[in-house]
């Protein structure tokens, strides 16, 4: 047996020692996705540490989502969760990119429809204008993750004439266009029968609910977005 004596010297705690030490594992893929770790016993007698200091470890992982405890059967590491950082404007393919997942992009509907209040209030447009919607569903690594549908001006008719299984925002860059600044309103929501289907969660499930105004490098509103997000995928930071 492998036998890890943890530094009692060092200022941090033994617990916090404990995390490092099985989260650089977990990064450096000692164990991956989906394996089971060893088991609370197997982590005293290895770093020679007590059981409380174990699970304290355990449970702070847990928390940051690291690990997935399943009772009776033992502690898995998880899927990891893409992080959104809400002070800067960057797309879903830009994310996935920094956590190192592979991004698809299910376009469900991109058409011209009436605008909403949240469209009126935030100027993007006129109370009788239309709008361009784009609804998708995204992926991470094949597993869904959110539902989003954007609203840009009847202007930006001409992405209804594009690929749309890409970053939107790449689109927009082609054309002088950039997302510089966003407002976010963040609350909790519950799964339809249509959200569940489309996120692969059971109906009711808990939802985050992200409405975003963006505005472009003028300062100028360019597209609103209402998001259906999965938590057990997705964290923000802000």
């Amino acid at each position: 047996m492998r036998v890890t004596i943890l530094d009692a010297e060092n200022a941090s705690p033994l617990y916090v020692q404990l995390m490092h030490k099985l989260r650089a594992e977990i990064t450096e893929g000692v164990y991956p996705v989906h394996s089971r770790i060893p088991s609370e016993q197997e982590l005293c007698d290895t770093y020679q540490v007590s059981r409380v200091t174990v699970r304290k470890a355990l449970a702070e992982l847990t928390r940051e989502g690291l690990l997935e405890r399943h009772q009776g059967k033992g502690t898995y590491v998880a899927v990891p969760r893409l992080r959104k950082d809400l002070r800067h404007v960057n797309s879903f393919y830009e994310v996935c990119m920094e956590m190192h997942c592979r991004p698809e992009t299910q376009v469900l509907r991109a058409q011209l429809t009436q605008a909403d209040s949240m469209d009126r209030e935030s100027g993007l447009c006129d109370s009788s204008d239309s709008v361009v919607e784009v609804v998708r569903v995204r992926l991470a690594d094949g597993q869904p993750v959110m539902l989003e549908n954007n609203h840009f001006s009847a202007d930006y008719e001409w992405i209804l004439r594009e690929n749309l299984t890409g970053s939107l925002y790449a689109l927009l860059r082609q054309k002088g266009i950039e997302a510089e600044q966003a407002t976010h309103e963040i609350s909790l929501c519950y799964a339809s029968a249509t959200d569940a289907r489309q996120l692969d969660v059971e109906p009711g499930s808990a939802l985050l609910a992200l409405n975003e105004v963006i505005y472009d490098q003028q300062g100028r509103p360019l597209h609103t977005s209402r998001q259906k997000i999965r938590g057990d995928r997705f964290t923000f930071r802000i």
